[in-house]
This record gives C-alpha cells, structure tokens and sequence, in this order.
C-alpha cells in the first residue's frame, strides 16, 4: 500500500468497481496509459486498492471501444442518429402513450447522468418506466430501509466495522466481492484480538478465513435464524426498553419471531444458541449484508429481520452498531438517491405522495408526471417481450447477460421495434442487438460524482479526452430532452451545473422532512465542484451530520421506526427429482459484472479463467463428473456447459457458478440463462441465488487448449476465451471431432499459410500444433480426449516469442513454471508459493507475502495462500 500524498501530475478520482467507493490516484502517461494507486487519503481505503483496481490502467485500450454512433451497424453522426432516437421515441409515444417506452439504465452511470435520466423519463416522457440494473443488486435493501426507518437510509459507516466487537457478514462474500472493507475489516480483528466475525452462508467463501464461526444455513432461511435471535434477544433481556418507545411494532414482531421453528435454517440447536448467546452479549455488533441477503424472493423480509434485532437493542446509529448494507456496484446509492428505480423520485422522495410528486414537478416545472410506480426490471423486458414497450433505451449495461432468464431477455431486445443502447464498446450481447448504438465515455473519461456504500460522495474526475466521438451519458440524453421539444430544462453545459440543480432539490426534499439533503453543496461552482473532496451526506446549510437514529428519530409518519413481522419463506423454485441441485450463483475475485472493463486486463483473466461450477465431491462422484471436466446444466429456463471444480465449499445438492461470462467469452457460460424470473413481491428483486438444475456430464469427444496473439474465432460446442499479455487463450470442448485438425486449426486462428509443427499419437487422441514466424510463437493447439494437461501460463507467455519445444507444452528444466496464477496485483504463481512453503522459507500467510510478494496488495488472495500453507501440513502430518 502506497502512503504517499498526491503528486505531481496525479489526479485524484474513484474507482469504477463496487459500492466500496475507492480512492484512485491516477497519473496518465500523455500516450493512453495510466499509473493507478490508491488514494491514501480517501476515507474509503486509505490508500488499498483491491486487484480490480490495481488493474485499471490495463483496460483503458481502445482496441474494443465504439468510437462513433451506428445506425444498423453503419457509421453515422451525432445528428442523424440523435435525431433518429428523439423522432422514434416521439413517435412511440404519440402513437401509444408515454407507457410505451422505457430506459433501463446502470449502476455505474455517475449521479449526474442518472439524474437527467429520471428527469427527462419521468418529468417530461411522462412514464415511470425506468429502471436499473441496481433492481438486481440492492432493491431488498430499500424496500426493507424504507418499511422500518421511513427512507431509504443506510445508517453504518465503514468506521463502524473497525469499531464492533462483533461483525456479522450475512450473504456477503466480503473478502472476493468487497477486498478493501474485508482488509479494513481483517486489521481491525488483528488490532483487537477480541472481535469476533461471524459468517451466515450456505457456501463456505474465501470471507470464511477470518470468521470465528460460519454459519453454513440452508438457502434462504436467514429469516428463521434472524427470527431466533429476536427471541433469544427478548429471553436474555437485551431489549433496550428506552428505545423501543421509539419503535412501533414490537410486540407483533416478537410474537411472530418466537412462532419460528428455527430446524428450517439446518442449523443445529447448539450452532444456532452460540450465535444468539454472542450477538446478545456483545453491545457493539454490526451486521453487514449483501446479495445473499437482497437477490431472494424474501429478501425485503431478510432485510427487515436483521433491523428487527437492531431496533430491538438499540443498537443503531451508534459507533460499531447497526445493520449495514453494503452494494455490489460503484453508484448504485447514486442512482437510489436521484430516484433510478421506477418506483422512487429524486432525493428520496416518493413517486406515489401526490405532495412529493407537485414538490418535484413544479420544481423541474415539468408538464407531465406519473401518478404510479413504473416497470420494475424483470416486469420491463416481460413488456418488452410483449410488444407493450416498443421504444428502448439500455445504458451502460448488459441485461441480455445479467438478467434472469436472460435468453428471454435477449429475445425480448431483438424482437423490440426500436433499441438504443449506449455503451463504450459494441462488442456487448445486447450492443449486437441495437437498432441504435450511440458511444458513451468510460472510466477515465468521465467527470462527475458517485456515493458509495455509506453514503461518501466522491468525483469521479476525467483523466483522458474522450475517446473518438463518445460523450457524456448525460450529455447525450440532455441532447435528446432538447430535441423531444424541452430545450430549457435539458440545457446542460456541464455535469457542476446538474449537480448544483440537484442539491437545491434535496434541500426542497428536506423541508418536507425527507432524510437526503445535500443542499450545504449548492452553488459550489465549477471551481468547488472541481475541488470537491469526499464527503458523507447529510451536507445541510447547517453542517455536516454523520449518523442516523440513535436519537429514535426517524422518517415515517409517526417519527418511529417500524418493526416488521415476518416469518421465514423458502425459495420459490423447489428442489425435484428433475432438478435436484440448489443453483448458487455470484461473482469471483477478479471480475466485474459482464467482464466489459476486466476482461480486457490480462493480469484479471489468469486467476480464473473459464466459467465453472463448483460442486461437492459426494454429488460429483455420483454423477460420475471428473476433476475439470465439463459439466451440462439444465433448468427449466436455460443449459450452460460449465467446467467442474470439485469442492466441499459447497453442501452436498448445492453448487455455485459466478455469472461473468458472456456470449464474447463464453458462450454456454451465461449462467443467468438458468435463473427463473421469480422476485421479491416488495422489491421486484429476483430470487438469483436459489435456481433449480439438474446436472449432467458433458460428454467431450475431445478437449483442447490454444493460444494465439491475435485474436481466435472459436466455433466448438464448448469454448471461453480470455485476453493474456501477448494475444488470446482459449479452453475448447465439443463431442465430435473436426475431420482435419490443421485445417480446423488454421480457420480458428486465421493463419492460413503460416509454418506448422505437428505432433499426433491417434492411439491416445492427442494432436498438438504450433504456428511459427521465423521461430517466433504465432499460435499453439492441443487436443487429448481428456481435459488438456500442460502449463497454460507458460504457453501464453511464449506468444511473440522465439519459442523452444512449444509442442512440450512446459517449460524446459532451467525455465521455472510460476504455475496458476493466486495473486493477480503482483502476478505470483501457485509454484512459487508451494516453492517458499515446501522449502521452509514461509510458515505463514505474512512471510509468504514477505518471500513473494503474494498477498501484500490488496490482500484478497490471503485467504487462498492459507489453503496452500494447511494443505502443505496436512501433507507433512501424513508422511
């Protein structure tokens, strides 16, 4: 971690990653590239940045960007295709009314794009119908905030957690899906030896390294177990009396918390009293939750069964207490508070209070505003799909990938009568399916603000020009506003002119007693805007306020808070003899969402580099599924190919797969595909973690592993790509094998006269070739008819490169293998962890750091370097 201040020439911006809201110090090159550190001086990390991060100046290339706007996938110019959307959607809804078209738009857009957004659909369209990809994420969270506290009020901080002695983690993969706050988190348990984490999840995750106790309950039932703590909080006396006359609800909910038969959750009773006994006995507990908690057809019932045990104790809004969600994406509390989901308006005010909706039109002075919430996600492209919404508008995202039932989704877009997609590449599986693509700027070109996880606003400051035609998201659609006939309320120059309007409607928002109020940050200017530091809102013209409820006060129309009764429901989606197996699904370590950004960063794609499924060494050897072979997944909604990864992280009948891949990666790897489109009937979130599959062997005739520096046009039943330092790699499977395989082999990597050296043994099926230029690597095939046994990273490395053996497909005796890649900031190999182990130089996580380097950036490999170091002792017990 880099502790130096700013220096020269650095510009001081936010990550474009998760809701951790990261401090980026970023000094560009002058040529397209950019150094990143962390920023030491953000509130966030002080000065951490995870893998992603670290990485960031990797996938600012431009070798995939869209450059200019396309008409049917004709180059064209701002006008014609501006004048294009704005005539289409006009027509739409003259013809059939405002309801007729809809945006669906992205967490990662920045405040002041999302603003235009809800103001141009909702004051001026006249519909509600926009939503954002921040349904899939955290909808259950706001739901639930708003049902106990009266707004959607997140009242923890990150000091918090450094604050507990106790931190309960529910459904949240902290360690691979948040790395700073678990590194925050992890020095503050080293700092006080008695701190206690707890971890609540079916599957055991890398976040498991630092838990005094994990929780393995069944999919779903964090209700039940929530409902027991409440109860026990009751039996051993722990309810605040004093506070609780700030509090409405109690007696129900307790009453409906004591009738909750906690078997539900395949806890035993002993588990289950362990973790009642310390969360009781311990004052300061925080509870963070994430998806595990909100993408659940309960999950708005999860959400207020965790507040249901804070408000009970009081312990809220207080330092080292309260629950806390944390969110899976860089603004998706932006997009919250400027009203982006189709049931809110801007500042939190509500789209249904005829008084919160005249405050808001009068405000914009707009002519029209719906009287009801709009098309939540998943009910959006079902209309879609109908026919009932016939004009489009996807921004900065991917929904025919990460959606559920995300084929239906994909043809839902493809059959629409008019798509506009802006993004930063047309190489998306929705961008492909656009009638309209119109180029948006990216990270490093973008200038606005973003709030992270507890509520800390941050710039996002432009460190590049544009690249090609792209513009601002808001810039486009203020552009549109203009031409639909509003050309006073979209006359934007700049994003400081839109945040400066926004902040004077939150403080209108706070005189009617709403809980978001920035109104202290109007009329900064362009100067203050441009200098604006960090900070956590409330920002009122009387100061600064850091903390919510511990004085009882809150939102809701009597002023208290809401205790809510609920009782545990499981998944929608049964288990059956035709679908047997729980589908978990979430990400991995050193991926984003759709793989868009990452996937163009080599360093990200060697830790793990094809989609897979873990599954539980018991389910494996009934189904007769090897080690790294391919696996068929069925639902009733989709089928994916997925590699094995046998594991007992998962319970026997559950199995998990991360949801990165793509139809440009890995085309039977959407695993979104397999999701059923059931939700949550508060939130509209849909239930993504408890799908239903059945599980079969792929069958593989053959197997196969390439490398190529330039890119490959893989066309077997089974591949997934990836980009390594020099060129592609790719995994590849099919169950029927190509007549001639240097044919085969030249058409995948385009290379039809180049020299080839060829190695077959038909006895075993192996067939392996490397392309040449004057002895320089150009490509490289192997094939056996079981999964590909060579040294993957070695290969890759060769690419350009005066090759020696490449048919060995290893590295000679006096060329060391580093092995997979474990740590991805400092690109350390298992090999060389094992090596720094085996030989006794590293007994710990700390001196295998302090030997390789592995593990001493953002951290998040620790947790995979203590596997490592307990398997080489299990391994010496046994000799």
């Amino acid at each position: 971690m880099d502790t130096r201040p700013q220096q020269p020439g650095e510009i001081r911006t936010t990550c474009a990653y998760c809701g951790v809201g990261c401090g980026v110090l970023a000094q560009p090159d002058g040529a397209g590239g950019v150094a990143v550190r962390g920023d030491p001086a953000h509130p966030a990390n002080l000065g951490r940045l995870c893998s992603k991060g670290f990485a960031l100046g990797e996938t600012l290339s431009l070798d995939d960007r869209l450059l200019t706007p396309r008409v049917l996938d004709v180059d064209t110019d701002w006008d014609t295709a501006l004048g294009l959307v704005a005539d289409r959607f006009s027509q739409t809804i003259a013809d059939h009314g405002p309801d007729s078209v809809a945006f669906y738009v992205s967490g990662q857009l920045l405040t002041e794009d999302y603003y235009v957004a809800n103001k141009l659909m909702k004051g001026f369209i006249g519909s509600a119908n926009i939503d954002t990809n921040s349904r899939l994420c955290m909808a259950s969270t706001v739901a639930g905030q708003k049902r106990a506290f009266g707004t959607d009020t997140v009242p923890g901080t990150y000091e918090d957690l450094e604050l507990a002695d106790l931190v309960v983690l529910v459904g949240s993969n902290l360690a691979w899906c948040h790395p700073v706050i678990y590194q925050r988190l992890a020095a503050a348990k080293a700092a006080n030896p008695a701190m206690r984490v707890v971890v609540i999840d079916p599957r055991r995750t890398a976040t498991c390294d630092l838990a005094d106790m994990h929780l393995a309950l069944e999919p779903g039932s964090d209700v039940a177990l929530f409902n027991r703590l409440l109860a026990a909080i009751y039996e051993g006396g722990a309810v605040d009396a004093a506070y609780l006359r700030h509090v409405d609800g109690f007696d129900e909910t307790l009453r409906a918390a004591q009738a909750q038969d906690g078997r539900v959750t395949g806890l035993t009773p002993a588990q289950i009293t362990a973790f009642c006994d310390l969360w009781t006995r311990t004052e300061k507990v925080v509870t963070v939750f994430s998806q595990g908690v909100n993408q659940s057809s309960s999950g708005t019932d999860k959400v207020n069964a965790i507040i249901n045990c804070h408000l009970a104790t009081g312990r809220i809004g207080k330092p080292g207490m309260g629950p806390f969600s944390v969110t899976g994406q860089p603004n998706a509390m932006g997009g919250r508070e400027v009203g982006g989901l189709a049931n809110a308006l801007a500042c939190h005010l509500d789209l249904e209070d005829a008084v919160h909706r005249d405050l808001v039109r009068n405000f914009w002075d707009a002519p029209a505003m719906p009287e009801g919430a709009g098309l939540k996600a998943v009910d959006l492209f079902e209309q879609v799909r109908t026919g009932q919404i016939k004009a489009l508008w996807i921004v900065c995202t991917n929904p025919a990938v990460s959606m559920p039932d995300a084929d239906m989704v994909r043809d839902a877009i493809k059959g629409c009568d008019f798509t506009v997609v802006s993004d930063v590449t047309a190489n998306t599986d929705t961008a492909r399916l656009a009638h309209v693509l119109l180029p948006a700027t990216g990270w490093g070109e973008k200038d606005g603000t973003v709030t992270n996880s507890d509520r800390t606003i941050s710039r996002q400051r432009a460190l590049m020009p544009a690249a090609g035609q792209a513009r601002a998201d808001w810039d486009i659609m203020s552009d549109v506003g203009r031409r639909m006939g509003w050309t006073d309320a979209f006359a934007y120059t700049s994003p400081a002119q839109i945040f400066d309007e926004y902040a004077a409607l939150s403080g209108l928002a706070a005189a009617m007693g709403r809980d978001f109020d920035i109104s202290g940050l109007t009329g900064l200017g362009q100067g203050g805007y441009d200098t604006l530091m960090p900070t956590r809102w409330p920002v009122t013209m009387r100061g600064q306020t850091v903390r919510f409820f511990a004085d009882g006060q809150f939102y809701t129309p009597s002023g208290h808070a809401r205790m809510i009764p609920v009782a545990a429901r499981p998944p929608v989606a049964k288990t059956v003899p035709r679908f047997p197996f729980r589908l978990n699904t979430g990400r991995i370590r050193d991926q984003w969402h759709t793989m868009t950004r990452t996937a163009k960063s080599p360093r990200l794609n060697q830790h793990l580099g094809e989609p897979f499924l873990e599954i539980h060494p018991h389910d494996a050897a009934a189904l007769g599924i090897a080690p790294a072979g391919l696996i068929t997944v069925t639902s009733l909604q989709g089928r994916c190919i997925l590699r094995a990864l046998i594991t007992d992280r998962v319970q026997p009948g559950q199995v998990f797969a991360p949801m990165h891949w793509t139809g440009e990666t890995a085309p039977t790897g959407r695993v979104d595909a397999l999701v059923a489109s059931v939700v949550d009937p508060l939130s509209g979130q849909p239930e993504s973690k408890a799908a239903v599959v059945a599980l079969a062997p792929y069958n593989a005739a053959w197997f196969g592993y390439a490398v190529s520096a330039g890119d490959m046009s893989p066309a077997s039943a089974y591949w997934a790509r990836s980009r390594v330092a020099n060129g592609w790699r790719a995994e590849l499977a099919a169950d029927t094998a190509p007549q001639d395989w240097e044919v085969e082999a030249r058409r995948l990597f385009a290379l039809p006269d180049a020299p080839c050296q060829t190695f077959r043994d038909p006895a075993t099926g192996t067939v392996r070739m490397a392309f040449t230029d004057e002895g320089r690597l150009l490509a490289a095939l192997f094939v056996s008819r079981t999964p590909v046994a060579v040294s993957r990273d070695h290969l890759a490395a060769q690419l350009g490169q005066v090759a020696h053996s490449p048919l060995s497909g290893r590295p000679s005796a006096d060329m060391p293998d580093p092995g997979a890649v474990v740590c991805a900031c400092l690109n350390v190999g298992v090999n060389t962890i094992r090596g720094v182990i085996d030989t006794g130089q590293a007994a710990t996580v700390a001196q295998v750091g302090a030997c390789t380097g592995a593990g001493t950036n953002c951290g998040s490999c620790r947790p995979e370097i203590a596997v490592l170091l307990a398997q080489a002792t299990r391994l010496e017990a046994a000799e």
